[in-house]
């Protein structure tokens, strides 16, 4: 396993991490075994979110007698102060630690981004906690490349995650600012939220490109580990067959595919329609179909609220059907 260095977080983690996502499908004796057998393999970097219900827990109790052998990181949706803080210890709790290596601002809009380093906003609770040895750096993530793009100017920021992926390359310039300015870029969604079934090829193009610190497959079985590592340490120059395959993806994925860069947005009735396919895809191919729906239920205005009107459309620069994808995200939710 290579090993690179995170930034001017300065630690030292393997090229391929952990993403937590996928363990909500299985228990807290089978995340140990993964963790086990990540210890064994070279693995070191773990990513979890408050979010992601069970995993932080699942991921602490799997970790016990081995934490020292780990980088952790995860991430809180709390944009003040208090709730931030509150959300450290709760973290800190569940993976029965004293310190996690990595906190994230994660997924802040423009504006909530404004509050989280504001007058007690969740950035005040961060330096706190990391003046008191709770967490050791501080990162964001992001779906905008505008937040992604102001994130890079401010100080504070030691990563950024963003999605990257054959399909998804809006943020290709932003990536390469990021080790410019020595600031560790985390690779989320690498195959696109599962969208893009050849997972071998997918890491292949990642990994392909020096710009990248880190990436973070969600696995929850020991095969994928397995087949994920065979992938990322091969470091040989992608083959034209491989390339051919790759654009095979995009032509395939590219006319009705969603890379959330949010260029359609606002929308005229208030759906979040990139939120809107977010939360789909995970119905639809990480097979979590309770967390999707409960997740979903949490946007205030939903894909059934579409009138129509066609302004997204025009602003799409991908030209997807969205009025017709609001549909069918609708039908699958039942509304």
């Amino acid at each position: 396993m290579e090993y690179v260095t995170l930034g001017k977080t300065g630690l030292k983690i393997s090229r391929m991490g952990f993403g937590g996502i996928p363990i909500q499908r299985i228990d807290a004796q089978g995340t140990k075994k993964l963790m086990t057998v990540m210890a064994e393999k070279g693995i070191n970097y773990i990513d979890s979110a408050r979010g992601y219900t069970v995993s932080e827990s699942f991921i602490g109790e799997g970790l016990e007698e081995i934490r020292d052998k780990f980088v952790l990181a995860t991430k809180s949706m709390s944009r003040t102060k208090e709730a931030m803080a509150k959300d450290i210890d709760i973290s800190l709790e569940n993976f029965r630690t004293d310190y996690i290596d990595l906190y994230q601002v994660h997924n802040p809009s423009v504006e909530q981004l404004d509050q989280v380093i504001g007058a007690d906003g969740a950035l005040e609770a961060l330096l706190e906690a990391k003046e008191a040895g709770k967490i050791g750096h501080i990162g964001l993530t992001a779906h905008s490349l505008e937040v992604f793009e102001k994130a890079l100017e401010m100080d504070w920021v030691e990563t950024i995650m963003f999605p990257y992926n054959i399909v998804e390359r809006q943020g290709e310039a932003l990536i390469r600012r990021c080790r410019e300015k020595n600031i560790g870029f985390i690779d989320m969604k690498p195959l696109a939220g599962g969208a893009i079934e050849d997972g071998r090829l997918a890491l292949r193009f990642i990994c392909a490109n020096p710009d990248v610190t880190v990436v973070i497959p969600g696995m929850y079985d020991v095969s994928e580990i397995e087949k994920n590592i065979e992938a990322v340490e091969d470091t040989t120059p992608l083959t034209g067959e491989e390339l051919e395959g790759m654009e095979a993806v995009r032509k395939q994925l590219g006319t009705n595919f969603c890379r959330r860069c949010n260029y359609c947005q606002p929308c005229t009735v208030g759906i979040n329609i990139s939120g809107c396919f977010l939360f789909q895809g995970y119905l639809d191919r990480y097979g979590l179909e309770d967390w999707a729906r409960d997740r979903y239920a949490t946007i205030p205005v939903k894909a059934g609220a579409c009138v129509e009107c066609g302004e997204c459309e025009t602003r799409c620069p991908y030209n997807l059907p969205i009025r017709e994808m609001l549909k069918k995200c609708a039908a699958a939710f039942g509304e």
